[in-house]
C-alpha cells in the first residue's frame, strides 16, 4: 500500500474516533429501572438521576373531550365524568396474593359518555396549585410501562412527552382490550432526540401525559380503568471531564449566584 493510501486510512480512523468521541454518551450504557410513579396516593415522588436524589410534589388529574356525562347523584349534587379515585387494589403479579399489612392502592378512573366515537381522557401530572406539570425523565429513556387493569374494551392508551425543543410527541403504549392487569410497554423512538451535540449533551425528556382513547364500535356509557407503578429504562450513563460542573444546568445559577461580581 502507498505511503499516501496509508495516510487517507489513518485520518479516516482518527476522525471517525472524533465522531465517537463527540456522542460517546450514547453509545456507553448504564441502564437504570426507575419508578416514577406508583399511583398509591401520595404527592411525594422521589428517585435518583444517576447518583443524584430528586425530589418533585405533584398528584394527577382528569380531562376529557366534550361528550364526558354530567349527571346528579341521589342527593341532585352535579358530578361530572371522568372520576378519579384511588382504590385498594393491585396486580398480583406485583405484589402478591398477601398485601403483608402494607396499604396498597392503585388509581382508578370511572369514565362515561353520552355518545360513541373517538373520545378521550387524559391523565396528566399536577402542581399543588393544580396547575400542570410535566415530569422530567432521567437519562437517556430507552423505555416507558405501565401497569393497566382493562375489561376488554376496544380502547387504547397513549404516552406525551416533550422533547428539549418542546415538541411534544405521541407514542402509542398499547390496546386496553383485555381482561385484567396486564404491563404495557414501548420503546421511545430513536426519532426522539435525548442528546445535543453542545453542553450540557443530555436532552432530558419531559412526560406530559397518558390518553385513553375509545373506538367509534365500543361502548362508553359506563367503564372503569384502573393504573399502578409507571416506570422508565433508561441510560443514566454521563461522561465525566474537567469542568463537567459546569455543564450542569441545576448547579451553574448557584455557582454565578455565590461568584459572580459586576
Amino acid at each position: 500500500m502507498k505511503y499516501g493510501s496509508i495516510k487517507a486510512v489513518c485520518l479516516v480512523v482518527l476522525a471517525f474516533i472524533a465522531v465517537l468521541s463527540t456522542y460517546g454518551d450514547e453509545r456507553t450504557v448504564d441502564l437504570t429501572s426507575i419508578v416514577l410513579e406508583d399511583f398509591g396516593d401520595v404527592t411525594t415522588h422521589e428517585w435518583k438521576e444517576g447518583r443524584r436524589p430528586r425530589s418533585f410534589e405533584f398528584s394527577w388529574a382528569l380531562a376529557a373531550s366534550k361528550f364526558a356525562t354530567k349527571s346528579k347523584d341521589e342527593s341532585g349534587k352535579e358530578v361530572s365524568f371522568p372520576i378519579l379515585q384511588y382504590v385498594e387494589t393491585w396486580p398480583i403479579a406485583l405484589f402478591g396474593y398477601n398485601r403483608d399489612g402494607k396499604d396498597i392502592k392503585s388509581l382508578g378512573v370511572h369514565g362515561r359518555f353520552d355518545r360513541r366515537g373517538f373520545n378521550w381522557i387524559d391523565l396528566y401530572p399536577v402542581n399543588t396549585d393544580s396547575t400542570p406539570f410535566e415530569i422530567p425523565m432521567p437519562g437517556r429513556v430507552r423505555y416507558i410501562d405501565i401497569w393497566a387493569w382493562g375489561a376488554n374494551l376496544d380502547y387504547f392508551i397513549e404516552a406525551y412527552v416533550r422533547d428539549y425543543q418542546g415538541m411534544v410527541h405521541t407514542i402509542r403504549l398499547g390496546s386496553l382490550a383485555y381482561t385484567g392487569w396486564k404491563n404495557l410497554r414501548v420503546n421511545i423512538p430513536s426519532y426522539i432526540s435525548q442528546s445535543k451535540r453542545i453542553l450540557p449533551n443530555l436532552a432530558q425528556l419531559h412526560f406530559v401525559k397518558f390518553r385513553i382513547w375509545t373506538q367509534p364500535s365500543e361502548k362508553v356509557d359506563n367503564f372503569y380503568i384502573y393504573f399502578k407503578q409507571f416506570k422508565i429504562l433508561t441510560d443514566v450513563f454521563e461522561s465525566t471531564f474537567d469542568g463537567d460542573e459546569l455543564a450542569d444546568p441545576d448547579l451553574l445559577p448557584q455557582l454565578w449566584a455565590n461568584g459572580g461580581t459586576n
